[in-house]
C-alpha cells in the first residue's frame, strides 16, 4: 500500500527516503524553508485580509434596511370615522398585570376595564422582538418593526429616515419621555411637543410623576387654548393626533421589578390618566369624534428587563374605543382549534383568555404591533405609512361592509406600493433580472378587485384585497433577499476556496506527502497551459465581473467579494500539478484506508459541528468531559499497562471540569472559594514539582520530566504569590462588604504581584513539566485577583484537564514507541523535516489541533484571557513533545476554525433580541477573527515555550533499556 504524510504509513516512506536526503546536504532543505517562511508570511496576510473583508459581508447580507423612499400614499376613500385620535402608550406595561385582578378582588385598571365591557374592543398586541422602546414605537406608530441596519447605529436610533401616522397628520402633539417623542416630532413641521429633561428618570424613587407629568402638559394645553384662539383653532381641526408617552411603569419595572407594589400602582394610575384624558376631550369637544387607543409597546420580565421574545415581554394590552370603534360583542365560552395563525412573536391565534383576567366572555381580538398604525390612520381618514407593514385590523372598526372593503384595499395597495418600488429598483440595476411571479399580473387584480367591488360583491372583494396584500408582503421579503443567493454563494465558495488553499499548503509544507513537483516553476498543465496564463484567465474571469457589478451599480464591497473568490480558486488551479499527484495517491490507497481516511474527516466534522452547538447549548460539554474522560481512561489502561493511576487521574480530571459548564453563566459573588482555589493551585503546583523530581525513576515520566537539576526557590516563590494574590482578594471584598474604597498600597501590590508573577515563568526550568507547572503558577494570582467566584476553582480544574491532554499525549508516544521498538524511533527522527526538530504531519496528528479549537471554543464561554494562555502554552508544548511543526498545527487550527465560521455565517439573525441579533455576530465575528487572534496569543504565548526542551528519543530508549 503506498501512502505517506498526513494519509498516515509516513514512517517507512519517511525510513527509504532518509539516507538520501542527509546526504543531500542543508542547503536544499534551508532553501525549502525559506520558500515556506515567505509563503505562511503571504498566507497568513491573505487569512487576515480575507476574514475581515468577508466579516463584513453580513451587513450587506443580513443588516440591508427594508425601507424605500419613492411611494405615493395611497388616500382613503372612505368617510373618517373620527376627528382625532389619542394615542396612549404605557412604556413597559405587560400585559398580565394590567389585564389581572389584584388579590382583593379588585382591578388595577377600572376605568379601562369598564371601557372593554361595555364600550370598546381590546385584545392583546403582540409585539416582535427586540421588545425595546424604539422599536415598539416605531412598530405602533409607524407599522413596520426592527430596522435591521440599526446595527450600525448600535441600536441607538433608525439610520433612514421613515413615515409615520404623525407624518400624514394635519397637526400632531405629544408629550413623554426625550427618548421617544424626538424620534417622530424633532423634525416635523406640523407639531406641537415637549419632553422632560432626562435627569428626571430617577431608578431609585417611584417615577409615576413622569406619567403625571405629560397629563398635566397636555391639560395645560387644553385650558390655554380658551384663551390662544389661534391654538383653539388647532385643536378644532380635523386629521388630529394626541400622542401620551408614559414612561413610568417601564422605569419602576426596570428599578422594583413588575411583581413590585411600585409598578402595580404604576399601572392604577396610566388607568386614571387614561380616565382623565377621556374626561377633559369629551367635556372640551363635546361631539363624540375622538377615537381612542391605549398599549404598551413592550413588556417587562420578572427580572425587571426586556428585549427578548418571552411572553412577558411580548404581550401587551390593547384598549380601543370611542369614534369608529366597535362596541363590546358578548362571546360563549367554548375551546378553539388551532387554525396555523402565528403573530410575530410566534404566539398562536385565538388563545384562550387566562381565567384571572376576567374577561372570558368579552370577544378578544389580538393584532400584531405594526398592525396599529394603519388601524389608527383609517380612524382618522389618513393615508396608511407608506413603510407600513402592518394589516388593518378591520375587527376593532365601526363600518359598513363596503367601506370594510375599500379600507381593506387601501391597505394592500400601500404595501403593493411599497413592492413595486422596490421590484422598480432592482429591476434598473439588474442585467439578468428575476420578477416576482406571483405579482406578475397585479393590475389585473386590482382591477377586478374594483369591479368587484362596483358589483357590489364585497366578500369576493374582500378575500382578493387580504390575498393581495399577502403577496405584496411576500413580494418585499422576495426583493429584500434577492442578492442573498449570489453574495452567499460567492463567500462560501470564498471560505471553502481559503481552506482549499490551506491544506494545499499543509500537505506541501507539513508532510512526507512526495515533493518532486512541488518545487518547479513551470508546473505542467492540461492542453499546453503555463501558470501565468491561468492567472491572466483569472484576471480576465474578475474583470468581467467588475464589469457586471459595475452595471448594475453594486457596492464596492460586493467587488471585493468576488474578486477574493476568484483570486483563491485561481490560486488552486495552479496547483493542479500537485492536485493530480494528490488524486492520484489517493487512488492507489486501498479502499480500507481510504474508509478510514473518510471516516476520521467525517468524526472531525462532528466534532466541529458540537463546538457550534456549544454555542447555544453550553450543558453540551458537560455531556463531552464526561465521555471523553472515561474514554480516555479506557485508552491509557489499555495500551499503557500499569498505569492506573494515570487513567484514574485522566477520568477525575475530566469529570471535575465537566461540572462547571452546568453552574449558573452569571457567575455569584463566593469569596470563599477564590481563597480556596488559591490553596488548591499550591497542591496542585506541588504535586506537579513531586512528579518532577521523581520522573527518573519512571521511562514513563522521564521523557517529560526534569533532566537538569533545578533549585526549589522559583517555586516557592511562586506559590507565596499565589497565597498572598489570595489574601489580597480576601482583604478587597472584606473592604468592599464595608463600602469602602481600595487602598492606594492595595492597589500597588495587586499591580506588583501581577508583573512578578507572569515575568517568572521565564526563568524557571526548560524541562516540559517545569516549565508548564511554572506557566500555570505564573498565571494563578492575576487570575485570582480579577475573580469573584467559581470561576477560581475553574482555572485549576483547567490546568488539571490540560496536564491530562499531555499525559495522554504522552502514553500516545510511548505506545507508538513500544511497538515500533528502536527502529520506529529512527524512523521517527528521521521523517524530521523543520530547523526544530520537527517531523512531518501526519493523519494522526489532526487530533492535535482539533482539541485545541475544541478547548479554546469552551474557554470563549467563560470570555477569560489567561486561560487562553494556558491552553496554548500546554499545546505549544505538546507540538514539541510529538515534534510537529506549531505554525502546521496552526493553519489546521484556522482550518479546522472556518468550517465553523462558515456554519456561524449561515446562523447570523437579523431578527430576534438585541442580544440574539448581537450573539450571532459575535459568534460569527469571534471565529472569522481566530486567524489574528490565535496568531497573537501563539506569538505572546512563544515568550513562555520557546525554550522548553525534550530529551532525545533515542536517549529516552536508552535510558529506559
Amino acid at each position: 500500500m503506498r501512502g505517506g504524510g498526513i494519509f498516515g504509513g509516513a514512517e517507512a516512506a519517511a525510513a527509504s527516503r532518509s539516507r538520501p536526503q542527509q546526504r543531500r546536504g542543508g542547503w536544499w532543505t534551508q532553501q525549502r524553508q525559506q520558500v515556506v517562511k515567505r509563503r505562511e508570511r503571504w498566507l497568513v496576510a491573505l487569512g487576515i485580509a480575507l476574514h475581515a473583508v468577508y466579516m463584513l459581508s453580513i451587513f450587506d447580507i443580513y443588516f440591508k434596511t427594508p425601507i424605500v423612499h419613492g411611494m405615493d400614499p395611497v388616500p382613503q376613500r372612505i368617510s373618517p370615522p373620527a376627528k382625532r385620535l389619542v394615542l396612549f402608550v404605557a412604556d413597559g406595561l405587560r400585559a398580565d398585570k394590567f389585564f389581572e385582578q389584584e388579590s382583593e378582588g379588585k382591578f388595577r385598571a377600572p376605568f379601562l376595564r369598564s371601557v372593554i365591557k361595555d364600550w370598546g374592543r381590546w385584545g392583546v398586541s403582540h409585539a416582535r422582538p427586540p421588545t425595546e422602546s424604539r422599536p415598539g414605537h416605531v412598530s405602533i406608530i409607524a407599522g413596520f418593526y426592527e430596522d435591521p441596519s440599526a446595527v450600525t447605529k448600535g441600536w441607538k436610533a433608525n439610520p433612514v429616515e421613515f413615515d409615520s401616522v404623525f407624518n400624514q397628520s394635519r397637526h400632531t402633539i405629544a408629550f413623554g419621555s426625550p427618548d421617544i417623542v424626538p424620534i417622530f416630532c424633532s423634525n416635523l413641521p406640523h407639531s406641537t411637543w415637549s419632553s422632560y429633561h432626562p435627569d428626571f428618570q430617577d431608578f431609585a424613587t417611584d417615577a409615576s410623576f413622569l406619567d403625571h407629568w405629560s397629563f398635566d402638559q397636555f391639560r395645560s394645553l387644553v385650558n390655554r387654548s380658551y384663551d390662544d384662539p389661534k391654538l383653539r383653532k388647532l385643536l378644532l381641526q380635523d386629521k388630529l393626533v394626541i400622542f401620551l408617552h408614559l414612561l413610568g411603569c417601564d422605569t419602576n419595572g426596570h428599578a422594583h421589578r413588575p411583581y413590585s407594589s411600585i409598578y402595580l400602582n404604576n399601572v392604577k394610575v396610566v388607568d386614571q390618566i387614561a380616565e382623565g384624558v377621556y374626561n377633559l376631550m369629551e367635556s372640551y369637544f363635546k361631539d363624540n369624534q375622538t377615537a381612542y387607543i391605549f398599549t404598551a409597546d413592550h413588556g417587562m420580565s420578572d427580572k425587571g428587563s426586556h428585549g427578548d421574545g418571552h411572553p412577558s415581554n411580548t404581550d401587551t394590552p390593547l384598549v380601543a374605543w370611542g369614534a369608529g370603534i366597535k362596541y363590546p360583542r358578548r362571546l360563549i365560552p367554548s375551546s378553539q382549534s388551532d387554525d396555523g395563525f402565528r403573530f410575530v412573536d410566534d404566539h398562536k391565534h385565538d388563545m384562550p383568555t387566562p381565567i384571572e383576567w376576567g374577561l372570558t366572555g368579552i370577544e378578544r381580538i389580538d393584532v400584531n404591533q405594526a398592525d396599529i398604525a394603519p388601524l389608527m390612520a383609517t380612524l382618522v381618514g389618513l393615508p396608511c405609512p407608506v413603510n407600513s407593514v402592518g394589516n388593518l385590523p378591520l375587527s376593532y372598526l365601526r363600518l359598513s361592509e363596503a367601506e370594510e372593503v375599500e379600507a381593506a384595499l387601501a391597505n394592500a395597495k400601500q404595501i403593493l406600493n411599497q413592492f413595486l418600488c422596490k421590484s422598480q429598483l432592482k429591476q434598473s440595476n439588474s442585467l439578468w433580472f428575476k420578477q416576482f411571479k406571483p405579482l406578475a399580473n397585479y393590475s389585473y387584480v386590482l382591477s377586478q378587485i374594483e369591479d368587484l367591488i362596483a358589483a357590489r360583491d364585497y366578500k369576493a372583494a374582500m378575500k382578493l384585497s387580504q390575498i393581495l396584500r399577502s403577496l405584496s408582503l411576500s413580494g418585499l421579503h422576495y426583493f429584500q433577499t434577492y442578492d442573498w443567493l449570489m453574495l452567499m454563494t460567492t463567500v462560501t465558495l470564498g471560505y471553502v476556496g481559503w481552506m482549499v488553499n490551506l491544506i494545499l499548503h499543509v500537505l506541501q509544507s507539513y508532510t512526507s506527502f512526495p515533493r518532486n513537483d512541488l518545487w518547479k516553476k513551470n508546473q505542467a498543465f492540461p492542453l499546453g497551459i503555463t501558470e501565468q496564463q491561468v492567472y491572466l484567465g483569472g484576471c480576465l474571469l474578475m474583470a468581467l465581473f467588475f464589469i457586471m457589478l459595475f452595471l448594475e451599480n453594486s457596492p464596492p464591497l460586493y467587488h471585493v467579494y468576488v474578486s477574493m473568490t476568484i483570486f483563491l480558486w485561481t490560486r488552486i488551479f495552479c496547483n493542479y500539478q500537485f492536485l493530480k499527484e494528490l488524486w492520484r495517491e489517493l487512488c492507489s490507497r486501498t479502499f480500507s484506508s481510504n474508509i478510514k481516511l473518510l471516516t476520521i474527516f467525517v468524526v472531525a466534522i462532528f466534532v466541529l459541528e458540537f463546538l457550534v452547538a456549544s454555542f447555544f447549548e453550553r450543558k453540551l460539554y458537560t455531556w463531552c468531559f464526561l465521555i471523553v474522560g472515561l474514554l480516555a481512561a479506557i485508552f491509557v489502561l489499555i495500551f499503557i499497562p500499569g498505569k492506573l493511576f494515570l487513567a484514574t487521574y485522566v477520568w477525575v480530571a475530566c469529570w471535575f471540569i465537566s461540572i462547571f459548564t452546568l453552574m449558573p453563566a452569571e457567575i455569584p459573588d463566593n469569596n470563599h472559594l477564590v481563597t480556596a482555589s488559591g490553596a488548591l493551585i499550591i497542591l496542585i503546583g506541588m504535586a506537579s514539582r513531586w512528579f518532577d523530581l521523581s520522573s527518573d525513576r519512571d521511562k514513563f515520566w522521564s521523557y517529560i520530566g526534569q533532566f537538569k537539576e533545578q533549585k526549589s526557590c522559583l517555586f516557592l516563590v511562586q506559590a507565596l504569590l499565589v497565597a498572598l494574590s489570595s489574601a489580597m482578594v480576601w482583604l478587597s471584598t472584606s473592604h468592599r462588604a464595608q463600602k469602602k474604597g481600595l487602598l492606594l498600597v492595595h492597589q500597588l501590590i495587586n499591580w506588583s504581584i501581577t508583573g512578578i508573577s507572569i515575568v517568572l515563568p521565564l526563568f524557571s526550568p526548560t524541562s516540559l513539566l517545569s516549565r508548564l507547572t511554572s506557566i500555570f503558577l505564573g498565571f494563578a494570582p492575576p487570575f485570582l485577583l480579577l475573580s469573584i467566584g467559581y470561576e477560581a476553582i475553574f482555572y485549576s480544574a483547567l490546568a488539571l484537564v490540560l496536564m491530562g491532554w499531555t499525559l495522554v499525549e504522552r502514553a500516545n508516544l510511548y505506545m507508538t514507541k513500544d511497538k515500533g521498538s528502536s527502529l520506529h524511533i529512527g524512523n521517527l527522527e528521521n521523517s524530521i523535516t523543520g530547523s526544530h526538530g520537527e517531523r512531518c504531519l501526519q493523519l494522526s496528528d489532526l487530533r492535535i489541533p482539533l482539541i485545541f479549537p475544541f478547548l479554546m471554543a469552551a474557554l470563549l464561554i467563560f470570555k477569560l484571557f489567561i486561560p487562553f494562555m494556558l491552553v496554548i502554552c500546554v499545546f505549544s508544548a505538546i507540538t514539541k513533545l510529538i515534534r510537529v511543526s506549531r505554525l502546521g498545527c496552526y493553519f489546521l487550527v484556522i482550518l479546522f476554525s472556518d468550517v465553523m465560521t462558515i456554519h456561524f455565517f449561515f446562523l447570523v439573525r437579523n431578527t430576534g433580541s438585541w442580544m440574539e441579533i448581537g450573539n450571532s455576530i459575535s459568534h460569527f465575528g469571534i471565529m472569522s477573527a481566530q486567524v489574528v487572534f490565535i496568531l497573537i496569543l501563539f506569538a505572546l504565548t512563544n515568550i513562555y515555550t520557546k525554550d522548553i526542551e525534550i530529551p532525545s528519543l533515542r536517549l529516552s530508549s536508552r535510558k529506559a533499556m
